[in-house]
């Protein structure tokens, strides 16, 4: 409980000071402890944030920004991040699945030349080699969601060809449950988080955590004052570039953080067909780049939004004719969010949305999962939703192909 009340307290002493160090790394521990100081290694143009957390420990990161002034509201939001992930009881290290997996391999590696291993080792290190580690390898342990466990079956029986056998699921799930004890043993995932784990047996995945029509519309409508909130000057940007991000993955389906947050006002187009002009976006994902049509709902949000990053123009057409080379999801001063996570859960519990009718925690990936079901919804076939999210026609089918026929109930009676 004290340490709760630590964590507490911390964030609501988050209004740091800082003091600007130039090329040096030696600070001293005579600070005030939420005091954060901005520095620079002699081999870096980027500045770095130091502060010393609750426990006493200090914690080093980079602020991604080599202009100070930018690095100063970036350093604030780094150490609000990480008192925020540290009070939820979540680790801050991001190490990846990958480097904690090849530890693993080393241990098992070695206990078989020493034959006090089971013959299972060697099943392991093939289905982590083969499987685990080509999907897994570059996601940060502490970000393996439920939906990434989902994303993971249906790319697995992509690459099979076929459903895989109980026996082939459950020595992946144990191979699997070997890195995650591992990452468990050295402090990446905190004792108190309830992981997931890979289905066994042929267990059967839930739907999506997604929200429905008059969920979104009770959303959208908390939003509007929900943004003009916050104690803090960087709580309150946040909110409002919050509120943005939220109704522009709802409006596109794509990818949070890898596709929406590369983004940029260059990216935007025009596309007509006839007299008729849709918006077109081109981002990049993990399936490589490619085109998407925006509804026509993302227009006036992204209008919303260069007008408070004051870029100079009068509407969203200016902007796409003068071809600004500036993230979109960004804040006035230019600077970047370092995660969009936390907001979105204080979003989530402010809401009253954090959970849906089945008990499951909405994270941002519910927002692409909305965008899929309400698209299925109006008639959108899964080979155009496929093309449009940047996914395979695999993948729609096995997370919303079932839920089809009732989703068109009126159409199929």
């Amino acid at each position: 409980m004290q340490a709760s009340s630590n964590w507490t307290l911390a964030l609501q002493n988050l209004n740091a000071l800082f003091n600007i160090i130039s090329k040096s790394v030696e600070l001293t521990a005579s600070q005030a402890d939420h005091t954060a100081t901005l520095y620079k290694r002699s081999t870096s143009s980027r500045w770095q944030v130091r502060f010393k957390l609750p426990s006493g420990n200090w914690h080093s990161a980079s602020t991604g920004q080599s202009n100070l002034d930018l690095a100063k509201t970036a350093g604030i939001e780094v150490q609000h991040q990480i008192l925020s992930q540290l009070a939820a009881g979540e680790s801050i290290s991001k190490k990846t699945f990958s480097a904690v997996a090849q530890e693993e391999l080393a241990a098992m590696r070695r206990a078989l030349d020493n034959s006090r291993a089971p013959i299972t080792y060697k099943d392991y290190i093939f289905a982590i080699n083969k499987y685990l580690i080509p999907f897994f390898g570059k996601i940060p342990i502490v970000d393996i969601r439920d939906e990434t466990i989902e994303d993971f079956s249906a790319w697995r029986e992509m690459i099979m060809g076929r459903e895989p056998k109980a026996s082939t699921m459950r020595n992946h799930a144990s191979a699997y449950n070997r890195v995650i004890k591992l990452a468990r043993k050295q402090g990446l995932i905190s004792t108190e988080r309830a992981f997931p784990d890979l289905p066994i047996d042929g267990e059967k995945s839930q739907a999506r955590p997604a929200f429905s029509q008059s969920e979104i519309d009770e959303l959208l409508a908390f939003m509007v004052n929900w943004e003009l909130g916050g104690r803090l000057q960087m709580s309150r940007l946040m909110r409002r570039l919050c509120r943005s991000y939220v109704e522009f993955l709802l409006y596109t389906g794509i990818r949070h953080g890898t596709e929406a947050r590369a983004l940029r006002w260059r990216h935007l187009q025009w596309h007509y067909t006839g007299e008729q002009k849709y918006l077109r976006l081109w981002v990049s994902g993990k399936t490589g780049p490619r085109y998407l049509i925006a509804k026509h709902q993302t227009i006036p949000v992204l209008e919303r939004l260069a007008d408070w990053q004051d870029l100079g123009c009068t509407d969203l057409n200016d902007v796409i004719n003068a071809r600004i080379d500036k993230l979109v999801f960004a804040y006035p001063n230019g600077g970047t969010p370092y995660q969009m996570e936390g907001v979105f859960r204080t979003l989530m519990r402010d809401s009253g949305l954090a959970l849906d009718t089945a008990g499951r925690n909405r994270t941002l990936y519910s927002l692409r999962h909305t965008y899929a079901t309400f698209a299925l919804s109006s008639g959108v076939d899964i080979h155009t939703l496929a093309r449009q999210m940047g996914t395979s026609i695999g993948m729609i089918e096995k997370h919303y192909s079932k839920i089809t026929p009732m989703l068109n109930a009126e159409k199929l009676a």
